[in-house]
């Protein structure tokens, strides 16, 4: 059940889920509406999101224009989806004020509200909060409903398992609830009451599934993402107060989106290409100069946005691993085109030195650990070699004394990448094997014990297609190694 689940998430990407997971959620709404469920008129919702659509888009074309960055259609959507979901649809005119005002502003935070190009606060909840403070225009939030609570729960935690925030969103919980619950006893309320409020008639679960986990205003690694997730848990917690100052879900929120941008790294990139090298007849590798250096850790990854025109139903934003080290100038993209070819790998694959690709949102927990001492093994598939390309270039090039055993998949040798590099380490004592599964078929518990030794003590990095990760992340717990000693590769995308 679960490989069929994780299969097809794996299918589609992380935005291509958000938004199709809104459209189930105002679906429902306008069932539940029309069978009297809910107190919103069937009309109001659909002439809401049709206002917030429209002004949603105009304002982002204008804003992509004046700053000539490529507008993401699929991030007007969303965001529209959104408002639609937590501003009560319009019954007097004069509400409409109100959607107006959140569809720009939100589009317009996404271009005016940077720093060196980065996002600092989730549009959606700064919009709410303007809007607030400025014309005491505020939220309903009428998702958080116990009638639309199954239905918010069910899609939300697909989209977390997707994106693998689970630590962010049990985090937020576990202390949202923790703290409720002191003040229910300090405040001798009923427990009962309050739990049921918080859970059913509230819109934690639309908040901590869907606003929380936003990816480009979260921090990049899991452990900051649990601090983060508890910060905006605290904060979100109706009983939680300074002085006459209550929070609302978009200030919490914002509040967190501060902490995130002071502990992320603050870089957007607008770089141009300056080689293109064909490694097989397949894979390609993109080089791009940037302005200044970039700091980040060998092994992360960024989401990468190219403007294209006719742009198919999987949109112009991608998550690429970097392939090249930090002590290199150049950033290095690896990537493996396969038919039929998307239509930003079509444009990828068509760029030039005048051409323009945006790259963000740096983050990944699928790095070399601190210690140099803890003995590894990378087992690597296919295009999934490049983290390991950058870790392998790191400690080649720093010195550092770390232990690799490094298995490198291929199907035949003709589809060997980086073999320049892995062979140069050999020098260091980091052994590449080679293994091509059409003479020797597939990678096994003896050939992995017969050229590891130790490998009960060693830490096992996994990077490949779904399929081959889940397989040897399965054969190795076989062998005895404990699931903690395992490590895979995630980035909430597909290319």
């Amino acid at each position: 059940m679960f490989k069929f689940i994780d299969d097809t998430l794996n299918s589609i990407t992380m935005y291509r889920l958000v938004l199709y997971y809104l459209i189930w959620l105002i679906l429902v709404a306008m069932v539940l509406s029309f069978f009297g469920v809910l107190s919103v008129p069937v009309i109001s919702i659909v002439v809401s999101v049709i206002v917030l659509l429209t002004l949603g888009w105009a304002t982002n074309i204008l804003f992509g224009s004046v700053w000539q960055i490529p507008a993401s259609v699929e991030s007007v959507y969303i965001s529209a989806l959104i408002l639609a979901l937590i501003i009560s649809p319009p019954t007097p005119i004069s509400a409409f004020t109100f959607l107006g005002w959140a569809a720009i502003l939100t589009m317009a935070s996404k271009f005016i509200l940077t720093i060196r190009k980065k996002h600092i606060f989730n549009p959606v909840a700064i919009a709410l909060v303007i809007t607030s403070l400025a014309a005491n225009l505020s939220a309903s939030w009428w998702v958080g409903t116990a009638a639309m609570a199954p239905f918010v729960v069910l899609g939300g935690l697909l989209i977390v398992r997707k994106i693998h925030r689970h630590a962010l969103v049990n985090s937020f919980f576990i202390t949202t609830m923790v703290v409720s619950l002191i003040f229910t006893i300090i405040n001798h309320q009923s427990l009962l009451v309050v739990v049921h409020h918080l859970l059913l008639d509230s819109p934690i679960w639309f908040f901590a599934l869907v606003m929380l986990t936003e990816p480009l205003t979260s921090p990049p690694t899991s452990d900051l993402q649990m601090a983060y997730g508890v910060l905006v848990g605290f904060l979100f917690t109706p009983q939680v107060h300074f002085g006459s100052l209550y929070f609302s879900p978009e200030m919490a929120l914002v509040v967190g989106n501060i902490f995130s941008y002071i502990v992320s790294p603050k870089y957007k990139l607008v770089l141009k290409l300056s080689q293109k090298i064909q490694l097989t007849p397949d894979t390609y590798d993109f080089v791009f100069t940037p302005e200044h250096p970039i700091k980040y850790r060998p092994g992360q990854y960024m989401e990468w946005t190219l403007g294209h025109a006719k742009s198919d139903n999987r949109g112009n934003r991608r998550y690429f691993t970097l392939a090249s080290s930090p002590t290199e100038s150049t950033i290095r993209l690896g990537v493996k085109f396969y038919e039929p070819a998307s239509s930003f790998k079509k444009a990828l694959l068509a760029l030039d030195n005048q051409s323009t690709v945006i790259a963000s949102q740096l983050a990944g927990d699928f790095t070399l650990p601190k210690d140099e001492n803890q003995k590894l093994v990378f087992i690597s598939g296919g295009i999934g070699v490049t983290p390991f390309r950058s870790m392998i270039k790191y400690v080649l090039d720093t010195g550092k004394k770390y232990s690799i055993t490094h298995f490198y998949i291929n199907k035949t040798p003709a589809e060997v990448v980086y073999k320049d590099v892995f062979d140069a380490a050999e020098q260091i004592g980091i052994k590449t094997i080679y293994h091509f599964t059409n003479t020797s078929g597939y990678l096994t518990a003896d050939i992995i014990k017969s050229n590891v030794p130790d490998y009960l003590v060693r830490h096992y990095y996994l990077s490949g297609p779904h399929s081959l990760v889940s397989a040897y992340q399965k054969l190795l717990v076989e062998i005895g190694v404990p699931d903690s000693q395992v490590i895979t590769d995630f980035f909430p995308g597909f290319a």
